[in-house]
């Protein structure tokens, strides 16, 4: 991976690899010291799918995650049912107080979102905001995003030279 990214010349602390918990049950000692030595180099690292695999909450204290993301299956029916908030409720504070960051994947509605908002949670991910796409889509959103920026800028720099006039 160290390779990869001074071959790239990749900003390695804009690097965020998730990893799944049944990844680190095939030798967990191993799976932390590699993280730790990626860590070392700036990369970030979060938990994907949180809660639906063998959370063991001993492993998770040691493991140096940045992020949990909470798994769908637990946003899903989050407006109503209180047992999905209650566990969503209980990653959040333990996330929060081993120093970790928030992600609820999967939100499709405005409601999942303002539970969850409510909940403490303000980072989502999910239909309500986009479908998945392809790096080909990817780049010509940026590419449009960029246009629209200069074009917003220039704008804004017109309206203050009529201003000035």
């Amino acid at each position: 991976m160290i390779t990869i990214v001074k071959e790239t010349n990749i900003n390695p602390k804009l690097l965020e690899l998730e990893i799944t918990e049944t990844i680190l049950m095939d030798d967990m000692t191993d799976a932390i010291q590699k993280i730790q030595r990626l860590k070392q180099y700036g990369i970030r690292f979060a938990m994907d799918d949180f809660g639906t695999g063998y959370s063991s909450l001993a492993y998770l204290r040691q493991l140096p995650l940045d992020q949990i993301k909470i798994d769908k299956s637990f946003i899903d029916n989050i407006t109503v049912d209180k047992g999905d908030v209650s566990i969503v409720q209980t990653i959040i504070a333990m996330a929060n107080n081993l120093d970790m960051s928030v992600i609820a994947e999967g939100v499709e509605t405005i409601m999942q979102q303002e539970q969850l908002m409510q909940l403490g949670c303000n980072t989502y991910q999910g239909y309500l905001y986009s479908k998945p796409f392809d790096a080909i889509t990817f780049q010509k959103l940026c590419n449009e995003m960029n246009q629209a920026t200069y074009k917003e800028k220039h704008h804004l720099k017109v309206l203050s030279g009529e201003q000035l006039v």
